[in-house]
């Protein structure tokens, strides 16, 4: 049986078909769904994973994914922990990892905002490739990353990226290795900017919950499926780690 993906979508999302179409070339049977419908289907437990697309939600008016998480923290609560529960995998991709960590879905699943993503350093909107480390021991080494190097690469396109959190709160994600991947550079050393493009709190790209199966990532990994979204693909022998990344996902569950 094909894995169901739920993907939502809401005003000002815009990259809800492409990562519809990367779970489907994955090997997935996918719903893409506006949140005014989702919340009148309540069809939540029928799913094995649930994606939050990247974009603009709401325009972002509040800051990025604010609107958004307010939604999913008055309307889906509930349901959401019994998906988590259940086992279900969660995954928010840029406005959806800022909507997950706002809603307090990431990095506890307890609905208490701990950590946030914020206006980048720079003050520019950051749109360019990424060299990303993969710790082994990260919780979603063997879920999401399984099989992939230890550095990738995959673009990144945002206003709103660095992720900060209070030392303390830092210090509990790195001694449960809830870290997922770091910015670095080609060789997978920690680096400054451009190879941190937002100036993340110790050069975190993403994070999950304790189990490894609710991640949140800045990266897009919709956006490098095929060999050829790499800009030198010509001139290098190039793997589509975004797809790998899904896959992986989908392979969770078969």
């Amino acid at each position: 049986m094909k894995p169901k993906v739920l993907i939502f979508r809401t005003a000002g999302t815009n990259c809800e078909v492409e990562t519809e179409f990367a779970f489907r070339l994955a090997g997935a049977h996918t719903e893409l769904s506006h949140i005014n419908s989702i919340k009148k289907k309540r069809t939540q437990m029928d799913y094995q994973i649930i994606c939050f697309p990247g974009g603009f939600s709401y325009g972002d008016d509040l800051g990025a994914g604010k609107i958004f998480s307010f939604e999913l923290s008055l309307w889906f609560k509930d349901a959401l922990l019994e998906f988590i529960n259940k086992g279900g995998l969660i995954i928010g991709i840029c406005n959806g990892f800022q909507v997950m960590v706002k809603a307090g879905i990431l990095p506890d699943a307890d609905f208490n905002q701990s950590v946030t993503l914020t206006q980048n350093t720079s003050r520019r909107f950051e749109d360019r490739w990424v060299y990303l480390k993969l710790p082994p021991d990260s919780s979603a080494a063997g879920i999401w990353f399984k099989d992939l190097p230890p550095v990738i690469q995959l673009p990144v396109a945002h206003a709103e990226g660095r992720f900060y959190a209070p030392e303390d709160v830092l210090k509990r994600l790195n001694d449960d290795n809830q870290i997922a991947l770091y910015y670095a550079d080609s060789k997978g050393e920690l680096s400054g900017y451009p190879f941190n493009p937002n100036g993340s709190c110790n050069n975190i790209a993403g994070i999950t919950d304790k189990s490894g199966r609710i991640i949140g990532l800045m990266p897009h990994p919709e956006r490098f499926v095929f060999k050829h979204h790499h800009p030198l693909w010509k001139e290098k022998d190039i793997f589509p780690w975004g797809l790998k990344i899904i896959e992986n996902a989908v392979k969770y569950f078969r």
